[in-house]
């Protein structure tokens, strides 16, 4: 028998100790009404199918509960619904250990597929590794219209020195050419329709190659074509070069856009000047490799530009005449990944920005991703060379890399919602400057694999509803647990009397319907706001504030009372424990005057003042203490003239005409000490002390005077008397202690 007890003991133990965990578990207060719902709460949360797992007293939210407290209230393992994220990788091609003159592969895997429950993120690995011999895609764009015979032959160098020079560095290197002038429009009245369809604004000289023979025969034969105006078309060719990659011959290698002019650029609107007014579409219009469409775009934005060549990840060097460096210096503060260099008969310049792009590959890493969908947040953390690891902003950074090198990168992926469409998702991910690239496809699990098993019109609901995931949810007109009540019957008052806490009038707290007999909480606006209790006496969002935020932003609100976090308290979690802040530099709480209170002295001899109760403005010796600052502040002079300004600035100063000017305690409601010091011209001076709202001010007399006696308050019987000096002298005299006291001093 006693054995009996202590079991049952034991087991109502359990039972209160589960429904107080119920009562802070944030699934339980989500109020879901569905599986569906419930896995959007929190990943910790599951869903109990088991349709008889709920008691008389609970509501269907009751089935929406952390895993570990469902099991403890006897929800078998199998009919817990708990659906959880996971990674597939779909393409994991072997990064290549050199270029071996196939489809080279610098990053794995290539193609991963992750399945998002919200709010659980998922972790997955990036390796990276820069080979040897990497190839590099270069393509000249030379102006055709060059004005001077010598802008064209200092280009037509320039053209021959990257290829000797880029052989050098790699093997698996190939140049292409390209030529472009002026916007042919019919402006031109010397022109005839059919001359502007041989006068393209951007012509396809030759498809990226590794003939250099091809190239310089090519490049050879180019002559100086005039145009109409001075700006150039070299917007429309740069457009073309970006978007046009199979007629251009791109591969997915490392590009570079060499820009050769000794013009300057049209950009959009400029066309209409020649009766153009269709903007840029940003789409390639080659026609046996020329620009067909130039007399009927206007030329592109920079905007346009920008995105076209981040998009296809070509970086720009403008190889320009010294006359134009500003106008293009200009241009690459708006374009990334750009620079300009001077055009001359010497091109080492414009070859050093080249080889520097190269290089530059060859010793950093970044990682940059497409735009994320709503919802969706991503972090980086990087395992660079020797082990060296980063997070946050550096967590997508590797530096000082050298080929062969391998580094790692560790992404999480999390999504905090469900799309509204509920289609998957896909980004990229890719190292900067390169165009190896890793494809994520986004699957998000926001439904429960039960709610395509329901059961239309089930004997378990009524044949009244539909039995779905444990539950069932009513057909319209009908209400309760197992649809067994309809709408007409809610307001019956048997019914109602069970939806009354403590015999009220108010029906579920006017925070919820009886709906056959018991309470379901209304919903609110905010999904993250929610009633809750037996008869929706509670809430989450009706708890005391500070600083406008719920609980002081240090604790959970439940049931309208804050539970505040650690060292936390008070009704709104405003107050601090930590009596850190308190402790002076003695080590003492509030130099031993006074009481930490919510984390601040309140200093118990008024005398004190300051975060620590260190300040004493009337104590003595606190004149002596700030003698030499207020010298050197107010006087340019004494000990600390030289070091005023590192030393002296612990206090506010303000300056007054005459000693009669400085405050006086009895017109003040805080500590005030009166001082009077030796300067050091060896003149008395005057000031003030005091601490107001824990800052320190000091009043001083502008110029030091030649008082001999320091005024005390002054009495009803004073007189003012007239020196031969023009200064006012002024006599006080007072009784104190039965005597009588005189006081006399010089207003200066």
């Amino acid at each position: 028998m006693e054995l009996w007890l202590v079991v049952l003991a034991s087991s109502l133990a359990l039972l209160s100790f589960s429904r107080a965990h119920r009562g802070e578990s944030v699934c339980i207060k989500a109020n879901a009404q569905s599986c569906d719902e419930c896995i959007k709460v929190a990943e910790s949360c599951g869903w109990c199918s088991d349709e008889y797992f709920l008691k008389a007293d609970e509501r269907k939210s009751a089935r929406c509960d952390d895993v570990k407290s469902l099991k403890t209230r006897w929800c078998s393992w199998a009919k817990i619904l708990n659906p959880r994220g996971s990674i597939v990788i779909t393409e994991n091609t072997p990064i290549s250990n050199h270029n071996e003159g196939v489809q080279i592969t610098q990053i794995q895997p290539q193609k991963i597929t992750l399945n998002l429950r919200p709010g659980e993120p998922q972790t997955f690995g990036v390796k990276f590794k820069l080979i040897q011999d990497y190839p590099l895609d270069v393509y000249y764009l030379m102006d055709q219209s060059f004005s001077k015979k010598a802008d064209l032959d200092n280009a037509k160098n320039l053209g021959t020195d990257i290829i000797s020079q880029m052989h050098g560095i790699t093997s698996d290197f190939r140049i292409g050419l390209g030529s472009f002038v002026g916007k042919t429009v019919m402006a031109d009245s010397s022109a005839t329709p059919a001359s502007f369809q041989n006068r393209a604004s951007y012509k396809n000289i030759l498809q990226l190659t590794n003939d250099g023979n091809q190239f310089y025969q090519l490049l050879s034969q180019q002559q100086i074509s005039g145009n109409l105006d001075s700006p150039e078309g070299g917007s429309d060719a740069i457009m073309q070069v970006a978007v046009c990659e199979e007629q251009i011959g791109w591969r997915n290698v490392p590009r570079l856009l060499v820009f050769s002019t000794d013009a300057g650029v049209h950009f959009a609107g400029d066309g209409q000047l020649g009766g153009v007014k269709l903007p840029n579409d940003g789409n390639c219009h080659l026609e046996n490799n020329m620009y067909a469409m130039s007399h009927s775009y206007d030329h592109p934005s920079i905007a346009q530009l920008v995105q076209k060549l981040r998009d296809h990840n070509i970086p720009t060097i403008f190889a320009v005449t010294e006359e134009l460096q500003p106008i293009y210096k200009e241009l690459t503060n708006q374009i990334p990944r750009s620079a300009v260099a001077t055009l001359s008969s010497n091109s080492s310049n414009v070859i050093k920005l080249i080889m520097d792009a190269y290089n530059s590959l060859s010793s950093e890493v970044i990682l940059e991703n497409s735009r994320l969908p709503k919802g969706v947040s991503l972090t980086y953390k990087s395992i660079c060379k020797n082990g060296v690891e980063g997070t946050g902003e550096n967590g997508r950074k590797c530096f000082d890399i050298s080929i062969g090198d391998e580094v790692t990168f560790k992404i999480s992926i999390e999504s905090r919602e469900c799309p509204s469409h509920g289609q998957p998702e896909s980004i990229k991910i890719k190292p900067l400057g390169f165009t190896d690239e890793v494809e994520v496809v986004l699957n998000f699990i926001c439904e429960c694999q039960c709610s395509t098993q329901k059961e239309p019109n089930s004997n378990k609901c009524d044949g009244e509803g539909t039995f779905m995931c444990g539950v069932c949810n009513c057909n319209e007109g009908r209400i309760g647990r197992r649809c067994k009540c309809s709408m007409d019957e809610v307001r019956r008052e048997d019914l109602d009397a069970t939806c009354r806490k403590d015999n009220g009038t108010d029906i579920c707290s006017n925070n919820g319907d009886c709906v056959c007999g018991t309470c379901e909480c209304k919903k609110r606006d905010n999904p993250t706001e929610s009633y809750s209790g037996q008869f929706c006496e509670c809430d989450n969002f009706s708890c005391d504030r500070s600083n406008n935020k719920l609980c002081g932003g240090h604790g959970r609100c439940e049931c309208r009372v804050c539970v505040c976090e650690a060292n936390y308290t008070g009704s709104a979690c405003d107050c601090f424990l930590d009596t850190s802040t308190c402790l002076a530099k003695n080590g003492q709480i509030c130099n031993s005057r006074g009481t930490c209170e919510c984390g601040v002295c309140k200093c118990t001899d008024p005398k004190f003042q300051g975060p620590t109760c260190e300040i004493c403005p009337t104590c003595p010796g606190v004149c002596a203490e700030h003698k030499e600052c207020v010298q050197c502040r107010a006087f340019q002079a004494g000990a600390k003239k030289d070091t005023c300004e590192r030393d002296c600035n612990y206090f506010v100063l303000t300056t007054v005409k005459g000693v009669r000017m400085l405050p006086q305690p009895y017109d003040q409601n805080y500590p005030l000490r009166h001082c009077k010091e030796r300067g050091a011209d060896d003149r008395w001076f005057y000031f003030t002390v005091s601490i107001k709202n824990d800052i320190k001010e000091i009043h001083v007399v502008e110029m030091p005077g030649t008082i001999t006696t320091f005024p005390m308050r002054p009495s009803p019987y004073h007189r003012e008397i007239r020196t031969s000096k023009a200064s006012t002298v002024e006599l006080n005299y007072i009784v104190s202690s039965g005597y009588l006291l005189f006081l006399l001093y010089t207003a200066l």
